[in-house]
């Protein structure tokens, strides 16, 4: 798929049909913007709702963090 958009006077781009289509993607969804070395990655953040037991059993025990390596 190789779509592209224009950047309007107002800052604004269409994302285009294929794109939203391919990705599910509807009205009112947030995203995220994420700097990529000279491009920008676009990230759809997900509602509360849908985190909600994402980390059900996780045990903060045995847990690593940057002190641990070498």
């Amino acid at each position: 798929m190789n779509e592209t958009a224009t950047l309007s006077s107002k800052f604004q781009i269409s994302i285009p049909k294929a794109i939203r289509a391919a990705q599910h993607w509807e009205a009112g969804l947030t995203f995220a913007f994420i700097p990529k070395g000279t491009g920008v990655l676009l990230v759809p953040v997900p509602k509360r709702e849908t985190l909600a037991g994402i980390a059900k059993g996780a045990s903060p025990s045995d847990y690593r963090d940057r002190t641990d390596r070498t």
